[in-house]
């Protein structure tokens, strides 16, 4: 028997207690007892610091006799993936190395679809990644509102030959495209900025969702809604997963994002930053020396 303090054992029992109550019984943690050491409770704090309850808890499986953790939530089992972290699609920085090393490192990494300019060099891109890595990774189709639309049923057949399983959509609504997306045994991520948008993707099909908040690099929304309103409305509403996405950056980004009713987060700026982005050095180290106010919103 563990020698704990009153507030220790009270905590001890709280945590049984939140893992009877949300979670089925082939998901609980196997033994509390030895799972959940004195010293992992300790550093997780007493009861009066440490919020337990929520409508959608993530599943954490605590190693034992280890401080290491591992995050599982929904996105993390229905891609595969050891973390629940997406890199965004990003166009002419989403190739081949930046996807491969996001999806070795245990994340997802995408490959921008429409950066390569035919649906043969995407087949090309999509087989050098597989070069580069045995993990999942995926492929953003971004649904262009334009007079001459991009082969999108050939680019959708390279992605499926490619033998890919995971398609993160943006843009237009994918609705269009669902059928030959399923067909190919593909999970679609569609890209959202409201709840009203979130839904309709959840009505279409869609798999999974990445909500955008105001924050987001790229295409912002026309609400304005920044992160902090969104997600937690987001989890209200939807029943599919959804990861956060806008102004993610690194681990108090995902914290706070499960924190809101999140299964994980897209990060799409951050990966710029890094030796795999085909991008000049002097701006990644623009990005990382920038403050808060160096955000400009150009359109």
């Amino acid at each position: 028997e563990l020698n704990l303090s009153n507030e220790e054992a009270a905590f001890r029992d709280e945590v049984r207690a939140f893992i009877a109550e949300n979670y089925p019984a082939e998901m609980r943690v196997p033994n509390p007892e030895t799972d959940l050491t004195k010293e992992q409770m300790l550093r997780r704090g007493p009861p009066r610091n440490r919020a337990l309850t929520t409508d959608k808890p993530v599943r954490l499986e605590i190693r034992e006799n280890t401080s290491e953790g591992r995050v599982k939530t929904a996105i993390t089992e229905m891609f595969g993936i050891e973390h629940p972290i997406i890199q965004g699609g990003m166009h002419y920085v989403g190739f081949a190395e930046l996807a491969a090393a996001v999806s070795n490192a245990g994340g997802l990494g995408v490959i921008t679809g429409l950066t390569q300019r035919t649906p043969e060099l995407l087949a090309k891109e999509i087989a050098r990644c597989r070069d580069m890595t045995d993990k999942p990774f995926g492929v953003n189709l971004t649904f262009l509102p334009t007079f001459a639309a991009p082969p999108y049923p050939e680019y959708i057949a390279a992605i499926r030959e490619g033998g890919v399983k995971i398609v993160e959509t943006a843009g237009r609504s994918p609705e269009q495209y669902m059928p030959a997306l399923k067909a190919g045994g593909i999970k679609v991520i569609h890209k959202c900025t409201s709840v009203r948008h979130s839904l309709k993707a959840e009505q279409i099909g869609c798999d999974a969702v990445s909500v955008d908040g105001f924050e987001c690099g790229g295409h912002p929304g026309e609400d304005d809604m920044p992160n902090m309103i969104l997600l937690p409305r987001a989890a209200e509403e939807l029943k599919i997963p959804f990861v956060a996405s806008g102004g993610m950056a690194d681990a108090r980004s995902l914290v706070a994002a499960l924190a809101m009713g999140a299964a994980g987060m897209n990060m799409g700026t951050r990966f710029i930053a890094t030796k795999e982005a085909p991008v000049h050095d002097n701006v990644k180290n623009a990005l990382v020396k920038a403050s808060e106010l160096d955000t400009r919103l150009v359109m």
